[in-house]
């Protein structure tokens, strides 16, 4: 192996690939056998933190950076002048089994540009996950890039070997989609994440009648979407995060703000202008507020509220806007309605329910549990209700709320609030 030819493949490759940030493969359940390398069960493989705190990491990269399309966005689009490189597949294969013989990966990211074809490239990737399936029995986690325009046979083989496969929808609708990228349509996402979704249920409901129908994409399907770079306003980009949920059963939608690199197209933010960091955040803010706190993506945002508040998290500004629906009786009301106060967490509602079998909350009894009780105590009441909401008006709450405020993210922005203190 040419060591230096390699390293400078690694070089443009990966770097082309820090652009793609879906790459969470919690939900993996395969298990190592047969004495192989790798396991993507025991260790729950992420691509950085998890919550319990462990660093893992994936060998991430781009199987090649030549592409036929030429999206205004992309580092890799054809008719950017930048060194082009591609791996060989038998190249991938040996990286990754020498990368996690050495310690440094725990699991294998690749992702691809189109060249020639959709089929063409995603006959590589798939012949890399079976090469290291089968060959090397590695039974670390796999996470596969699904290619616009592959065959849906290649699809669903692709299913067997990887643990997750996501493809980007690039931009929140068709319409911002058009102006960046002409020769692409939401079409060519929704066409593969419904043949996947489908060859997922078709096992699911095989398996109970089988027990060795083999598994099939166990950590789901993902999806991405550049954000800042078209004028969609926050309604319409998470509407459409809602709908893909709905439609698909996706694991995870990643919102990524758009990163200026292109200097000459005037359809797209300058190279001075900051990413949409904050956006970012409050983005994903609202998307954990529909999978985990049972939110109505219309409650959050809609036509009277189609932007999200900067100062403050989603939470909050729905809780000022409906304080006719506070404050919520913390020893009576049932786990989704204290699901909803402001500064009450999945796992601190779950307390609360538990304890309240052994007698009334009392506000000490709160703090004890490790609420933010100083945003909390205005949408609630307890035992000793020591705060009246009725007193206050949503002007008032929030400025109290804010000045009080230790948020990490008071550094990048005043007043920023975490809706996970």
């Amino acid at each position: 192996m040419d060591f230096d030819r390699i390293n400078e493949k690694l070089s443009i490759l990966a770097d082309a690939a820090k652009y793609d940030v879906s790459c969470s493969s919690s939900g993996s359940n395969r298990k190592n056998t047969n004495k192989g390398l790798g396991n993507g069960h025991m260790s729950g493989i992420c691509h950085s933190f998890t919550e319990d705190g462990r660093c893992v990491s994936l060998l991430k990269i781009l199987l090649t950076n030549h592409c036929i399309y030429d999206c205004a966005f992309c580092v890799s689009r054809k008719s950017n002048d930048v060194k082009r490189a591609a791996f060989t597949v038998q190249e991938v294969v040996d990286l990754t089994i020498n990368f996690y013989r050495r310690n440094y990966i725990e699991g294998l990211f690749l992702s691809s540009g189109i060249f020639k074809n959709g089929d063409f490239t995603m006959e590589r990737l798939l012949l890399i996950a079976k090469k290291l399936r089968l060959e090397e029995n590695f039974n670390g986690y796999i996470h596969l890039k699904t290619i616009p325009g592959a065959s849906p046979e290649l699809l669903r083989e692709a299913g067997l070997y990887a643990d997750r496969m996501s493809i980007n929808l690039e931009m929140p609708t068709e319409q911002g989609l058009k102006l960046v990228a002409p020769d692409k349509s939401h079409e060519d996402v929704k066409k593969p994440l419904s043949i996947i979704h489908q060859q997922m249920n078709e096992f699911k409901a095989e398996r109970k009648l089988i027990k060795s129908t083999p598994i099939f994409v166990p950590a789901g399907q993902s999806t991405q979407m550049v954000i800042g770079a078209t004028p969609e306003n926050d309604m319409q980009i998470m509407h459409t995060a809602n709908q893909y949920y709905k439609d698909y059963q996706l694991k995870r939608v990643y919102y990524s703000g758009f990163i200026p690199i292109n200097h000459n197209d005037k359809l797209l933010p300058s190279i001075g202008s900051q990413p949409p960091l904050l956006r970012e955040n409050r983005l994903y803010q609202t998307d954990w507020l529909m999978r985990f706190y049972q939110f109505n993506v219309n409650e959050i945002l809609n036509t009277q509220n189609p932007h999200l508040d900067t100062d403050i998290d989603p939470k909050l500004s729905y809780a000022l806007r409906n304080l006719h629906l506070y404050p919520i009786d913390i020893n009576s009301a049932d786990y989704h309605l204290i699901l909803r106060i402001p500064g009450i967490g999945v796992q601190s509602a779950k307390k609360i329910v538990m304890a309240r079998k052994f007698g009334k909350i009392y506000s000490y009894q709160l703090k004890r549990l490790g609420i933010a009780y100083n945003r909390a105590k205005y949408f609630m009441t307890c035992a000793d209700d020591q705060f009246r909401q009725k007193d206050f008006l949503a002007s008032q709450i929030k400025n109290r709320i804010l000045s009080t405020s230790k948020s990490k993210y008071l550094k990048i922005q005043p007043n920023q609030l975490n809706l996970f203190d």
